[in-house]
């Protein structure tokens, strides 16, 4: 078996583990490892954009105050402010870096998003600003000597030896294996585990494996019932589901059930730019009374095709023409609020194990995200891990000796036990739960964990990971966010400030 040895360990190629990465280089060798390729991540896939307070009439006080709302009583309020006084130097950070932001009569083009109460949100291409920030850092990472990039090489799990992390597991596509020693420590930037729900805009990368291994190895997880359906997925049979951006609904469009009726005033005084929870239950009420529901982009002043050029060429391809027609729209899951407890320097309560972005709980989000701050999450976040990591002095290096799974590679199997667990997460633990419901899906969970063997090691970390989210939203008898029972339908204020720690 293959061993080898750097000083830093990143786990993930997107917005977090690039931006750790880069943060890391002058202090050591940094081995950064991808699943797949490098532009397989959320990071890639996100449209919105980046909020940060620079412009006039904003402030860093309004984005956190934006932000503590928009997260129901949830939300760490040192780590909220935190970020958004980070922000705006995070922001001047990418653009030095190479991150081309749109701009008009050069200044930077700020939109408006759903629960912002200024325009604060920075775009690349109008709506390609994931795509835009991770390939300026990746193309950055690529030309650092100290920085070197592994890709299709899965994580099988962490090596924890005295209580400490020390490197990591993995495996190629061929199935060898080989133990990669962290002499400083590991990194989990994984994302977070959209591919747990049958209807999700997240790419097929993102199976929750941070979330199972940092549980396997003992780290603390909090929060894991708050999981955030994005309302304006394209309604075309796919997966991952293509994302209608909120900032379509911020430049004007609306949302229109099937007798043409602009329904949001009767759920929110915000209307189509309430927060997510809402809106995305919203929808859900509508498709349940028997109604179809559309976005209807016809009213939009600037030219569609223009300021937003991906998603005008996605439904041309399903046959849509936004500029005239209806865009069919459905929830889908998008993003979890809990995660890897940490604290402020992204540690977790393994030590010499860091998380970062999505799979990390810093406690920015609360019981629901404010549009457009994971990127900005990740990007802060990931400078105060790196300069952590760097002050760590360097483990012992010595030959280690651990148990190594057998690897089963049979994909039609794989995908058909996948297609169940997403089929179950959304039956039981989707938009609307109740307990019964919950409890169903966990059965059934567990069934299929005695019938999956341990080498499908993906399986088994969405099984991990989706029991874990289901006995938080199981132990929370109230809503709030992005987590919503039905049988306990009011936000009861004894439950603020209450966390669920696995």
């Amino acid at each position: 078996m293959t061993q080898i040895e750097t000083d830093f360990v990143v786990v993930g190629s997107g917005i977090a583990g690039l931006m750790t990465a880069l943060s890391l280089q002058e202090s050591g060798d940094v081995l950064v490892i991808s699943k797949a390729r490098y532009e397989e991540s959320n990071s890639f896939r996100a449209q919105g954009g980046i909020a940060a307070a620079i412009g006039e009439g904003d402030s860093p006080e309004l984005h956190r105050e934006d932000t503590l709302r928009t997260g129901v009583d949830l939300c760490d309020p040192t780590s909220v402010e935190v970020m958004v006084h980070m922000a705006p130097r995070t922001i001047q950070l990418l653009a030095e870096w190479g991150t081309p932001f749109d701009q008009t009569n050069g200044h930077y083009s700020l939109g408006r998003e759903g629960s912002h109460s200024v325009s604060r949100i920075l775009h690349v291409a109008g709506d390609q600003t994931g795509a835009g920030i991770t390939a300026s850092l990746l193309e950055r990472a690529k030309q650092s000597d100290q920085i070197d990039l592994i890709t299709h090489t899965m994580v099988a799990d962490l090596l924890i030896e005295q209580g400490q992390c020390r490197g990591v597991k993995t495996f190629d596509l061929k199935g060898k294996p080989t133990i990669i020693l962290a002499r400083k420590g590991v990194v989990l930037a994984t994302g977070g585990c959209g591919q747990l729900y049958r209807y999700t805009t997240n790419d097929l990368v993102v199976t929750g494996d941070g979330f199972a291994m940092a549980h396997r190895a003992g780290a603390a997880l909090t929060d894991m019932e708050f999981v955030q359906f994005h309302p304006t997925a394209l309604a075309v049979e796919q997966n991952p589901m293509f994302l209608i951006s909120e900032a379509v609904r911020g430049d004007g469009a609306i949302l229109v059930n099937d007798h043409e009726e602009a329904f949001m005033e009767k759920y929110h005084e915000w209307k189509d730019l309430a927060p997510r929870d809402v809106v995305s239950r919203a929808i859900y009420r509508e498709t349940q009374a028997g109604r179809q529901v559309f976005l209807d982009a016809t009213q939009i002043q600037a030219n569609f095709s223009d300021r937003f050029p991906k998603i005008f060429r996605e439904c041309l391809k399903h046959g849509i023409d936004p500029r005239k027609d209806l865009i069919p729209v459905t929830p889908a899951a998008h993003f979890i609020m809990g995660g890897i407890r940490t604290d402020l320097e992204g540690q977790t309560t393994v030590p010499r194990l860091f998380a970062c972005g999505e799979v990390a709980c810093t406690g920015v989000h609360g019981a629901n995200r404010l549009a457009s701050n994971s990127l900005l999450e990740g990007a802060v976040f990931a400078q105060r891990v790196a300069n952590k990591l760097a002050s760590l002095s360097p483990q012992k290096s010595d030959l280690l000796t651990f148990d190594y799974p057998d690897l089963c590679m049979d994909k039609q199997k794989e995908e058909t036990w996948k297609a169940q667990i997403r089929e179950i997460m959304w039956n039981h633990a989707g938009i609307v739960r109740t307990l019964s419901s919950l409890l169903a899906g966990l059965k059934q969970l567990k069934q299929l964990e005695e019938e999956i063997p341990l080498g499908f090691i993906e399986c088994h970390n969405m099984l991990t990971t989706a029991q874990i989210m289901i006995k938080s939203a199981c132990w929370r008898q109230e809503s709030r966010g992005g987590h919503y029972r039905f049988d306990y339908p009011e936000t009861v204020t004894e439950w603020s400030r209450k966390h669920y720690v696995i």
